[in-house]
């Protein structure tokens, strides 16, 4: 148990600065189908424009994580802090899970990122949850 136990107090203990940043670029796909979750609103810094995307009818699920983590994300910018706790929460509770592709390359499980992005908004640190 306590072999178990050092690793994850030291994952919990490292990842929040690294997390400040946490950028979803998207779900593996093996046909590299570009999954539309505002990618490209969020990096431009057109919030408004990525909330109308993903509150939109859209080919994704409404439960889908790197949609919830990336609509979180527009909503904590425009100040809607409510609106974004609750899409990084529903985001971490969904039914669909999947490891998502951050800005710096590597793969995390959705739920960590959404409970992460969470942790931060609750901390007030910048955040960043992108998606391409």
């Amino acid at each position: 148990m306590k072999k178990i136990l050092l690793p994850l107090v030291v994952l919990a203990f490292a990842t929040p600065a690294a997390a400040q940043s946490i950028v979803v670029v998207t779900a593996p796909q093996a046909d590299s189908h570009v999954l539309p979750v505002a990618y490209a609103e969020l990096k431009a810094g057109d919030n408004q424009a990525a909330v109308a995307k993903l509150t939109s009818d859209t080919t994704l699920d409404a439960r889908d994580p790197s949609r919830l983590i990336n609509l979180g994300t527009a909503y904590a910018r425009l100040g809607r802090t409510a609106d974004a706790a609750a899409s990084y929460e529903a985001a971490a509770a969904s039914p669909i899970r999947y490891d998502v592709e951050l800005a710096d390359g590597r793969y995390v499980d959705s739920r960590w990122a959404a409970r992460t992005a969470r942790a931060n908004l609750d901390r007030g640190q910048p955040l960043l949850a992108l998606a391409r």
